[in-house]
């Protein structure tokens, strides 16, 4: 059975945790601290391998959202992403990304960027429609509490 026959998949089975990045020269704007364009650019590429591992189709981003900015990162800090499905809805499925902020030589994080993208499979049955995406199962509370949350971001998404 292939990974998009399944009905259902555990978040942990698709996550991206821990993934660093060094923050290099150019990487930094004229204020000294990382583009807010390079991290977007990092969590949508690691967004799109979580799609990709979660329904084993071809997706891609249909949007991103509530990209926060929290605090900023600067030169000789490790970016720290932590991707995951939040939910799934038929062809859509909403993913959740974490950044932070490492230091090395203090060991200290920072929680710096939280955003939502949605993607959308663009695989498609034999009668040209697109192929439905496996449901997500949360375990933990974090995973059910932001399964919850995302029906609610969806439902705002949805009204404008």
């Amino acid at each position: 059975m292939s990974a998009h026959e399944t009905t259902q998949k555990k978040v942990a089975d698709s996550a991206v945790n821990d993934y660093c990045h060094l923050i290099f020269g150019t990487d930094m704007n004229a204020r000294g601290t990382v583009f807010g364009g390079r991290i977007m650019e990092i969590a949508d590429m690691l967004a799109g391998i979580v799609a990709k591992r979660h329904s084993g189709m071809d997706c891609v981003t249909l949007s991103a959202d509530s990209f926060r900015f929290l605090a900023p990162a600067v030169m000789g800090e490790v970016l720290v992403f932590k991707v995951a499905v939040n939910r799934v809805w038929g062809t859509s499925m909403e993913i959740g990304v974490k950044v932070y902020a490492q230091n090395t030589e203090t060991a200290t994080t920072r929680h710096i960027v939280s955003a939502y993208f949605t993607f959308v499979s663009v695989a498609v049955d034999e009668n040209g429609r697109r192929k439905k995406l496996p449901q997500v199962v949360p375990e933990t509370e974090d995973e059910k509490r932001r399964y919850e949350q995302a029906q609610l971001r969806r439902d705002r998404r949805l009204v404008t």
